[in-house]
């Protein structure tokens, strides 16, 4: 079992099990394309922009469009978990905790989830008839770490307006549909940094109060989602991702699974155990991006 068990033991005086600090499941499955996969791979059809041809005389062969036609592999991953609870330790504690541990095993699965489409965000997309072409994340969807409002210098700087501002511009000019809900997931020190920029403050941008709440949930067209989960690039500035929803897309062969069940062979002691298989892909470079921010510097530079 768990040597960690101790700590709930009756000598502690604890009356129920308490979860320590940590991000309670996933947060971002809610902001993806969510689709169930029968078998080890699912494709996925994509089709593209055509334009239709005015016609200039009468009578005129009808003519024949070529629509552009790609696919996207997305392969499963397994993920599991399971811990012990021994039977003479439940009599030692005031609860039987397998509950608890179960809640636990769901925290772990969706922060797994969680990593899986922070992942393929910006990783190697599979496409081609069979899935086999690698298709790169495009370095033209990144906001740099240097975009500041107009009439600031050009320094390094954290999440500000402005650069969320851009990355909707560049969803916008590559025509994604507005009906699209936008994600952007931030973590906290880019919070604080947006946060500091005034004009996210100012009723002229945010009929919200965020600095009442310490909290911003939408702003510049995006849902905001709080997470520390997101990575750096190769400067260790932070990936702040944002999306529209279709592009990302989240595939789940077995949904998180939970099984408490005896084991004979464990001198009878209680099995936590969780599983799951999923796999998530990036489905259109134009749908995604990332904003660079320096994980130091304020929202704005020299104001």
């Amino acid at each position: 079992m768990s040597i960690q068990i101790t700590t709930a033991f009756v000598e502690q005086y604890k009356a129920n099990v308490y979860h320590l600090s940590q991000q309670k499941g996933s947060r971002l499955r809610r902001s993806v394309r969510v689709e169930t996969i029968n078998g080890k791979s699912g494709f996925y059809e994509q089709l593209g922009a055509t334009s239709a041809r005015k016609r200039t005389s009468r009578h005129a062969d009808t003519p024949r469009m070529d629509t552009p036609h790609a696919r996207r592999r997305v392969t499963l991953d397994d993920y599991d978990w399971s811990d012990l609870v021994d039977g003479e330790d439940q009599i030692r504690m005031l609860i039987d905790p397998t509950s608890q541990y179960a809640e636990a095993a769901a925290f772990a699965m969706g922060r797994a989830m969680d990593d899986a489409i922070i992942e393929a965000a910006t990783g190697t997309a599979y496409t081609g008839v069979d899935g086999s072409t690698s298709t790169a994340f495009d370095t033209g969807m990144v906001v740099d770490v240097q975009t500041v409002w107009p009439g600031v210098s050009a320094a390094d700087t954290g999440l500000n307006v402005a650069k969320l501002l851009e990355a909707k511009k560049l969803l916008g000019a590559n025509n994604v549909d507005p009906d699209d809900d936008c994600w952007c997931i931030v973590n906290s020190r880019q919070i604080k940094s947006l946060l500091m920029d005034t004009r996210v403050s100012s009723h002229d941008y945010n009929a919200i109060k965020p600095l009442v709440s310490g909290q911003i949930s939408q702003f510049a067209g995006f849902n905001i989602i709080p997470t520390e989960r997101i990575g750096v690039d190769s400067n260790s500035d932070d990936k702040v991702l944002f999306w529209a929803k279709g592009g990302i897309l989240l595939g789940i062969g077995k949904d998180i699974m939970t099984r408490i069940s005896e084991r004979d062979d464990k001198n009878y002691a209680t099995q936590v155990f969780a599983c799951m298989s999923i796999g998530a892909t990036r489905m259109e470079e134009a749908r995604v991006g990332y904003i660079e921010c320096d994980p130091g510097a304020n929202p704005e530079a020299d104001v």
